[in-house]
């Protein structure tokens, strides 16, 4: 029987978040406790990759992490960001944020609608004279690099930030009693076995999102009971409501 469910990820921002549904619909007590933190990486450490800010005319950015890293490396190496830098977002939402540091001029900000990069490739391109810097975690593939130069665009990728694990504490250890966990990224999993070494899986039920999740899950000796997503279950929340109505009915 499920009743406590562990959630490796921020707490939701909306009271509609679909968890909330699911929580009271089945009597579900949920805990959100990210397995992974972002930490940004040091003015020294980016120097070592010989990339200077300024070389650059357009930034990338994928996430809001890239956002406060880069321009809090750029305030810690006290590199003023011209006016006429044009950013370009994979979402209207990543670029809001920008507002956040910088003045928001629509004629600089460019953003895609549906979260993927190759939907930002077109405004991209109209700007190919543009010498693109896109900022990442360590954890990343060449993914968009091969992208960038499949479109012949000028750009350079840096790493900003990292993924760590969110050490938890004695007392999280010590209660740690849920009946399923939920986990987003393989980090999340490294993190689980980090924290837990001895961790025996029993009656836990164990979900994951992404292949590469459920992948390192499987490489880490555990039992999926979720796989998210699937042609007729694409959130993990449809995944879990399926789960439970077999299961619980």
């Amino acid at each position: 029987m499920i009743k406590k469910i562990l959630v490796s990820q921020p707490k939701p921002t909306s009271e509609k978040s679909p968890y909330y549904d699911i929580a009271s619909k089945y009597g579900l007590e949920l805990v959100f406790r990210p397995f992974i933190k972002v930490e940004g990486i040091t003015a020294k450490e980016f120097r070592a990759q010989k990339v200077n800010i300024l070389d650059y005319t357009a930034v990338v950015f994928t996430s809001r992490h890239a956002i406060d890293n880069y321009f809090t490396l750029a305030k810690e190496m006290r590199v003023a960001i011209p006016e006429d830098m044009k950013y370009f977002c994979v979402t209207e939402t990543i670029s809001l944020y920008i507002q956040k540091y910088v003045q928001y001029r629509k004629r600089k900000v460019f953003f895609g609608t549906t979260g993927k990069i190759d939907d930002l490739l077109p405004s991209m391109v109209k700007h190919k004279n543009e010498k693109y810097l896109v900022p990442m975690s360590d954890v990343h593939n060449d993914s968009l690099a091969q992208l960038l130069d499949s479109k012949k665009l000028n750009h350079r990728e840096c790493v900003m930030y990292r993924t760590v694990s969110n050490d938890f504490t004695e007392e999280e250890v010590k209660n740690f009693d849920y009946d399923m966990l939920i986990f987003f990224s393989p980090a999340g999993i490294e993190s689980l076995t980090k924290n837990f070494p001895n961790f025996k899986q029993g009656n836990i039920a164990i979900a994951t999102f992404g292949p590469t999740t459920a992948q390192s899950a499987k490489d880490a000796g555990l039992r999926l009971d979720i796989e998210a997503p699937s042609e007729k279950y694409p959130s993990m929340t449809g995944a879990l409501q399926h789960y439970l109505a077999e299961k619980q009915g």
